[in-house]
């Protein structure tokens, strides 16, 4: 494997809604390992906006909102499970992330596997059913 110039900070960064965001907080840091790098409170226990980080790489969300453009967003619980995207998300250790996800009791809709690509990896979906899929594939490394 070659690898390519990789970068220190995201340049893209998916953005997520939730209804209860101190939650989906504490579940994506303690379950996936993210670090909280700002978090800005709304009112009556919401959050305004938040930053979160892992290696390098970066999720913002916040609480779901009640105005012209919150109300665009709706959680995969309010479609009936159906959603449009999904976050990759690369750790350094997929099994030690795995036996967190089981810990915490996530629904491991893709049990931990060794792909053809070259990754070991798995997929859950967080508690207001956004999906996540967990590895070891380094898409900034030339696979040859």
């Amino acid at each position: 494997m070659t690898t390519v110039a990789t970068h220190t900070k995201s340049t893209i960064m998916p953005g997520l809604r939730y209804h209860d965001a101190p939650a989906a907080i504490e579940w994506l840091c303690n379950v996936l390992g993210f670090e909280r790098h700002a978090v800005y409170p709304g009112p009556d226990g919401t959050i305004a906006h938040a930053e979160l980080t892992l290696n390098g790489g970066m999720v913002m969300l916040g609480s779901q909102k009640d105005d012209a453009y919150g109300r665009s967003f709706k959680s995969p619980k309010e479609l009936g499970g159906f959603e449009t995207c999904s976050i990759y998300v690369v750790v350094p250790d997929a099994d030690a992330a795995y036996k967190r996800a089981q810990a915490a009791g996530a629904t491991v809709v893709r049990p931990i596997e060794d792909t053809h690509y070259g990754s070991r990896e798995f997929g859950l979906k967080d508690p207001e059913g956004h999906s996540w899929s967990v590895g070891s594939y380094d898409p900034w490394t030339k696979h040859d």
